[in-house]
């Protein structure tokens, strides 16, 4: 099949609020070959990261909207945009090309449109776009809930995160710290040709200078690298888990975080893992196996937010990497800007909480819960935390010892950067006993009455 009919039906279910590119793209990437599937990722990823400044200049080129039934025709066009934007393809042939698939998607109808609005763009492309200087959501590539959410929420730094949201991240490998050191790392990376730096935050983050195939990376299979992003890499130094722990990781999948865990603290005690979707938990399960960890750990299909799977024995750690937005990594899952909705994070927060209570139950007193969201959007974050503090009088916030990000009353923020991490927000809270909980609540009161 043409290329840009395969990229218009991975993206046409996207337009309409359904699915996925991590759900959609490996199927079309299935049926073409090595040299085809860098392009069809790149015509999917690309106009999914720009799809806001390309669906501005779509409608204004656009007499009326397409029906629901034509999202794929919709699709076409931005797929034609992009490339007349941002790829080295001769126009001719990216115009030929889109305007031929309309055929493969069963809407020859549109093939004349398409030409029309393609050739236009490519003879008015800079009178065009800067007409639409004045519109935010072509200005800035993203949806304008999500602008204004950001500007109330950081007036300082929402310029920052969106621009960040438009460049892809740099690859960042977890090394197993028992197979490798650091620095054998380094040098087992550039015996095969990749350049890797340390990362400055996390002893057991490298940073790619370019991102590759798995394949490339050396023991890679073997379970010596794994690839996961520094801000989720602090997850184990703030959960803090020491020998002899019971350890719960709840909302598990894909099992970076559990992973890492298991990893870095050989000598731990009983590790529970729990997710509630079935093809996330075998995802979960291929990763342990290629690491070697799966005797390691106990795993239960359940819902964090329900106690059905739990056996009653409390645990000394709890890391909840709550269901989110994703709004902190919008920059490697850019169809989020085309998924979320305003509304969602009314359901999202009010989800969390839900979980945060249920698991709160299930943690002895004097242990420790990491919680943690890939989401720059506080009504997740410290927002939840602050709600959760004052409904229970034993939860004490720590201090989130990162020397990148913010510091706030209620965790600790990290925004996505251009060079380095992506967003994240962590907090910790520390389950004080019964009785240090009523001394503490009774201080508090006696200072509030001076």
């Amino acid at each position: 099949m043409n290329l840009r009919a395969q990229a218009a039906n991975v993206l046409a279910p996207l337009l309409n609020h359904r699915g996925s590119l991590k759900s959609q793209l490996p199927q079309a990437l299935a049926h073409c070959d090595e040299r085809d599937r860098s392009l069809l990722r790149q015509l999917c990823y690309g106009t999914a990261r720009d799809l806001c400044r390309l669906d501005a200049i779509a409608q204004h080129l656009l007499k009326r909207p397409f029906k629901t039934a034509d999202q794929d025709v919709h699709a076409l066009l931005l797929v034609g945009l992009y490339q007349l934007r941002s790829l080295r393809i001769p126009p001719h042939a990216a115009v030929s090309e889109t305007v031929s698939a309309a055929a493969e998607i069963e809407k020859p109808w549109a093939a004349k449109l398409l030409n029309a609005i393609l050739r236009r763009y490519q003879r008015e492309q800079a009178e065009i776009e800067a007409r639409l200087e004045h519109d935010e959501s072509f200005r800035w590539n993203h949806p304008q809930w999500m602008i204004d959410k950001l500007r109330g929420n950081w007036p300082q730094q929402w310029q920052t995160i969106l621009a960040a949201n438009d460049i892809p991240g740099p690859m960042t490998l977890r090394v197993n710290k028992r197979l490798l050191s650091l620095e054998e790392a380094v040098n087992h990376l550039r015996a095969a040709g990749l350049t890797g730096e340390p990362c400055t935050g996390c002893d057991s983050a490298i940073q790619l200078r370019e991102a590759v195939d798995t394949h490339r990376i050396p023991g890679f299979a073997d379970g010596a690298f794994s690839v996961q992003d520094e801000a989720a890499q602090y997850a184990n130094q703030l959960l803090a888990p020491a020998p002899g722990h019971r350890v719960l990781d709840a909302c598990a999948a894909p099992g970076g975080k559990l992973c890492h865990l298991l990893e870095a603290n050989p000598g731990i005690g009983e590790v529970v893992a729990v997710e509630m979707e079935p093809a996330r938990i075998e995802r979960l399960r291929d990763n342990l196996e290629r690491l070697q960890l799966s005797h390691e750990c106990v795993l239960h299909l359940g819902d964090a937010g329900a106690a059905d799977w739990w056996d009653g024995v409390p645990f000394d750690r709890i890391l909840v990497d709550a269901p989110c937005s994703g709004s902190g990594v919008i920059r490697r899952n850019p169809d989020i800007k085309l998924l979320r909705r305003n509304e969602d994070l009314l359901a999202l927060a009010s989800l969390q909480l839900r979980i945060l209570e249920n698991l709160w139950s299930m943690l002895k007193p004097g242990g420790r819960l990491l919680y943690a969201t890939c989401s720059v959007f506080p009504q997740e974050n410290e927002r939840i935390i602050e709600r959760f503090v004052k409904l229970h009088a034993d939860a004490r916030p720590a201090p989130v010892p990162l020397t990148t990000g913010v510091a706030r009353p209620f965790g600790h923020q990290l925004f996505p950067t251009p060079d380095g991490h992506d967003g994240f927000f962590y907090a910790i809270l520390d389950k004080q006993s019964a009785t240090a909980a009523s001394d503490s609540a009774a201080g508090d009161a006696d200072r509030g009455s001076e």
